[in-house]
């Protein structure tokens, strides 16, 4: 897809559930004595995760910390099977080769969770690359309230079930405003209000559990997997609209979880269709899935089809103008069904962002769909496990 230029601290009872309001995703340098040995061990992982295989020696030289820490955190993570010797490096330099070390990305699995789409929910294991070892889903069949919430519980059971190496975690990306202990606060599709779905897997599984926004969450994916920027928006359309917004790397949630919340936004001054929140007008009317197939059904001509998809995109790019031009961000990434937003809604939003942004500043942001396919928030559900146990993304 085009770009916009020619080229391309929570409460205690908060804490605990592998994310913190401003952490970012990698551990990046030493860190205070007290923390020092659960912060260092992530590090050694990091370089390890994202730098494939390595030497002793290499992490040092990468991490700033001494090659004694380096030797007693490796030996700490061979016993526990999270790291593996590939044996020497083929070294044409004197003395000794070094001996190479990887991550061992078998040594666990992860369950991920998607509850975004309007007909189903889906899951999957996955390993520690994010790769998906076997999948299953549920029809939702319209269910809301505490059904919903046992249909998630009884596909989580079918994912630990289907496991065959020990679980690592569960990831669950919910659509509508979830806080840092996971409680899913509104989620108007879903029938949700103050939903605790973090304690009811926690408590059911006995397993570490994270939810979060399922738009957090492609974020997650993107910026781990997709190789999106660190300063970035995932606009994730499905059974509603929502976004996730990543800083600097880390995950922006606002002081009440309702960053990136779009889609209950009034986009307009005319009105429009009532939204399942109450309001009429907000951008979940003109751009959720299940609206754009309705509006879409009702299209005599393909004329009119182009007409309905641009004026969703019409939208999305009002709402989006303000955002781009306050945190001068240098992506915006669309999440969804590819043909619905691949095409004149996208170049919709690129024409609404270039009249209503400044060139000078935001000429060159780039607008794309996701090359993560359906699976993105699944995969973004890894790597808030990954970044909550391990320490790495």
């Amino acid at each position: 897809m085009e770009s916009l230029t020619t080229q391309k601290s929570p409460p205690a009872s908060q804490r605990g559930h592998g994310f913190a309001s401003s952490r970012a995703l990698r551990p990046s340098g030493k860190v205070l004595p007290e923390h020092a040995r659960g912060h260092n061990r992530s590090l050694v992982l990091q370089a390890l995760y994202a730098g494939g295989q390595k030497s002793r020696a290499d992490i040092a030289r990468e991490t700033g910390l001494t090659r004694v820490t380096i030797s007693d955190l490796v030996a700490e993570l061979l016993v526990e099977g999270l790291v593996l010797e590939m044996g020497q490096r083929e070294d044409a330099r004197p003395g000794k080769p070094a001996t190479l070390l990887e991550l061992n990305g078998i040594a666990f699995q992860i369950i991920g969770i998607d509850l975004s789409e309007a007909a189903t929910f889906r899951g999957a294991v996955l390993d520690l690359r994010g790769r998906v070892i076997s999948r299953a889903e549920v029809p939702l069949d319209s269910n809301t309230g505490a059904d919903a919430t046992a249909k998630v519980v009884a596909l989580v059971g079918s994912l630990v079930d289907a496991a065959t190496l020990p679980v690592l975690g569960i990831g669950v990306g919910s659509p509508g405003i979830v806080d840092l202990a996971g409680v899913v606060l509104s989620a108007p599709n879903l029938g949700w209000v103050a939903e605790p779905l973090h304690d009811v897997l926690a408590e059911r599984y006995c397993l570490p559990v994270v939810v979060i926004n399922d738009a957090n969450a492609a974020a997650l994916a993107e910026h781990s997997f997709g190789g999106a920027e660190s300063d970035m928006m995932v606009v994730k359309v499905g059974h509603g609209v929502g976004a996730g917004l990543l800083l600097g790397g880390s995950p922006l949630f606002g002081s009440r979880f309702a960053a990136g919340e779009i889609g209950h936004v009034v986009v307009g001054t005319d009105g429009g269709a009532e939204c399942a929140c109450g309001k009429h007008g907000c951008l979940e009317t003109w751009l959720a899935t299940p609206r754009l197939d309705a509006a879409l059904a009702l299209a005599a001509t393909s004329e009119d089809k182009i007409a309905v998809l641009r004026a969703a995109g019409q939208r999305l790019g009002i709402a989006l103008a303000p955002v781009v031009g306050a945190l001068n961000l240098s992506e915006v990434v669309l999440s969804g069904p590819t043909d619905l937003l691949d095409g004149p809604l996208a170049e919709a939003v690129i024409e609404t962002l270039r009249a209503r942004t400044m060139a000078e500043f935001h000429g060159d942001l780039t607008l794309r769909m996701t090359t993560l396919g359906e699976d993105i928030v699944m995969r973004g559900a890894a790597v808030m496990v990954l970044s909550g146990q391990l320490g790495v993304s």
